[in-house]
Order: C-alpha cells, then structure tokens, then sequence
C-alpha cells in the first residue's frame, strides 16, 4: 500500500508538472494499483488488468535515448523495491523503458527533464 509520504511526493511532482510542462502534463499519469479496497472491487479491478509491481505513474512521451515512455516509482524513507517490482522493472527496461525509483519529487522532475531533453523546453 503507498505510504502518504509517497503519494505527497507524487503529488508534488504532478503540481510542478502541471505548471511547468502543462501540455506534457497531459500525457503524464497515475496508476493506481495499490491502496485499500473492497475484496469485490479488487478482484474486479484484477478482472479488468490491474497489475502488481505495475509503477505509479507513467509519461508517454519519447524520450531523449529513444526510450518509448518514462515510469516512475516512488518510495519513501528507507521501502525499496518488491520482488514484483523489481520484476517488473526488469521487464520495463528490456523493452526500451526508462524506469525511475524516485524517493522525492525532485528527483522524479530531474529525472522526467532529463528523459524529455530539449523538448522540454518551453
């Protein structure tokens, strides 16, 4: 489940995104795979794709080194990877994905510029 530690970052990175990179913004988003819920609306949202190890946000944007998209995880204090997500990091990266651990939203915002290059420039 992510820590409010870790959803406050997300949040900060999407606020600065939203003023910053607006048009970006609209190909940038959150997937919300974790949190609590209802046994029936788990199994249902299973039913309809939801993926464990899945990351939380994804831009669908090209990047710089000819990477499809950028994911971003984001962890707080001293959490790292599950064994499904480090799986799934592997799997991201082999197909041309980059694939960013943030621990805070700056890093998450260095990290989308330098995956953007020049074409975020305003």
């Amino acid at each position: 489940m992510k820590s409010r530690l870790e959803a406050k970052e997300q949040e900060q990175f999407f606020n600065w995104l939203s003023l910053a990179y607006p048009n970006f913004r609209k190909l940038c988003f959150a997937i919300p795979n974790g949190g609590s819920r209802h046994p029936s609306e788990a199994m249902n949202l299973k039913k309809q794709g939801v993926t464990p190890g899945v990351p939380d946000v994804f831009c669908a944007i090209q990047g710089t080194l000819e990477s499809p998209g950028l994911f971003v995880e984001f962890k707080s204090g001293k959490n790292k990877l599950t064994k499904l997500q480090s799986e799934m990091k592997d799997r991201l990266e082999k197909e041309g994905y980059r694939y960013s651990l943030c621990y805070n939203w700056i890093e998450a915002k260095n990290d989308f510029l330098e995956h953007v290059g020049n074409r975020g420039k305003r």
